[in-house]
């Protein structure tokens, strides 16, 4: 009992921590994108990559301070969504998705190759960045603290206080635009954007602002992971994060203002606990080490995971909280 009890603290700590943040605040953007306006970003994580190198070039190469590198990182990601969106909105949807997924590896790609390496250090990152942000914490950074079964240093517990309030913040902002005439326009346009344009609105500014604001979250859930491990390096951003946000999205509920959130803590509970739960299995002996070795268990929670999903797009495939007409498509 003491045992699980205590994989239950892990998972709790893990579905609360900063990995649960970064997840949020990509799906958040992603809702506002395919939740309620129907776009298919599959380069989300290209806007977190911008984010968390924002920070990290300029603390660490250019001298700036802090809150200069967020403001670098969000320009950067408003930036990237004018050059993806300009001549992608006015086609298809799966046009959009072709072009988000093609820059995002693009960009990974170019940020550890050779040419990049005076800015981005390549394959190896950037580093130790974050001592400013760290020093702001209210709690000391050298001591531990005793928080639902498990201990937090004072820097994590601090960077994790501080995510999830960014993703308080724009749970809000998300809440109030949806609410607002802007919100009910950029709905209409996921269910028919003829209907919309015939209407008069211009569609394509409504799909490139709603573009730019869920690129702009994405990049501050980049920064959040970047300050929290205090490294950033290309090969952190792979497209797999992109598809878990989605994941995350799904479970939650797409075109739900919490779904985003319920669904990072709900999954990130789910992939610790199993894989904690896996190697008690193991260590008891309860799962043969012939069957099953403790080096495989990484890679079957995910499939356990993604069986689990897939039973849950068949069944509900609105998620938790969603609406199954919120995720039908007008993919013209």
């Amino acid at each position: 009992m003491g045992e699980l009890l205590n994989a239950i603290a892990i998972a709790g700590k893990s579905a609360l921590g900063f990995q649960a943040v970064f997840y949020a605040l990509l799906a958040i953007g992603l809702n506002m994108h395919f939740g309620y306006t129907g776009l298919l970003n599959f380069g989300q994580i290209a806007f977190a990559m911008l984010g968390g190198f924002g920070i990290a070039v300029s603390v660490t190469n250019w001298g700036l301070p802090f809150w200069l590198g967020v403001v670098i990182g969000v320009a950067a990601s408003v930036v990237l969504s004018l050059l993806l969106g300009l001549p992608t909105l006015r086609l298809r949807a799966d046009y959009l998705a072709i072009v988000t997924i093609a820059a995002a590896e693009g960009l990974r790609l170019l940020f550890r190759s050779v040419s990049a390496t005076p800015i981005t250090n390549g394959t190896q990152g950037i580093s130790a960045f974050n001592g400013g942000f760290v020093r702001l914490s209210p709690w000391d950074t050298n001591r531990r603290f005793r928080l639902l079964g498990t201990t937090w240093g004072g820097g994590e517990l601090w960077v994790t206080a501080v995510g999830w309030l960014l993703v308080a913040i724009f749970c809000l902002l998300v809440w109030l635009l949806v609410r607002s005439p802007w919100g009910r326009v950029v709905k209409a346009i996921r269910e028919d954007e003829d209907a919309v344009r015939a209407l008069g609105k211009n569609v394509y500014a409504y799909k490139m602002q709603s573009l730019v604001l869920g690129g702009v979250i994405g990049a501050f859930g980049g920064m959040v992971y970047a300050v929290a491990t205090g490294s950033a390096n290309p090969d952190q951003y792979q497209n797999a994060n992109t598809f878990l946000a989605y994941a995350v999205l799904i479970l939650g509920g797409a075109a739900r203002v919490l779904g985003p959130v319920v669904g990072a803590i709900v999954l990130l509970f789910i992939l610790q606990f199993t894989d904690t739960g896996l190697r008690l299995l193991i260590d008891n002996g309860i799962i043969p080490e012939g069957l099953l070795s403790s080096t495989d268990v990484a890679q079957l929670r995910f499939v356990l995971v993604g069986i689990g999903l897939m039973l849950l797009l068949v069944f509900r495939p609105q998620g938790i909280f969603g609406d199954r007409r919120e995720v039908m498509l007008d993919a013209r």
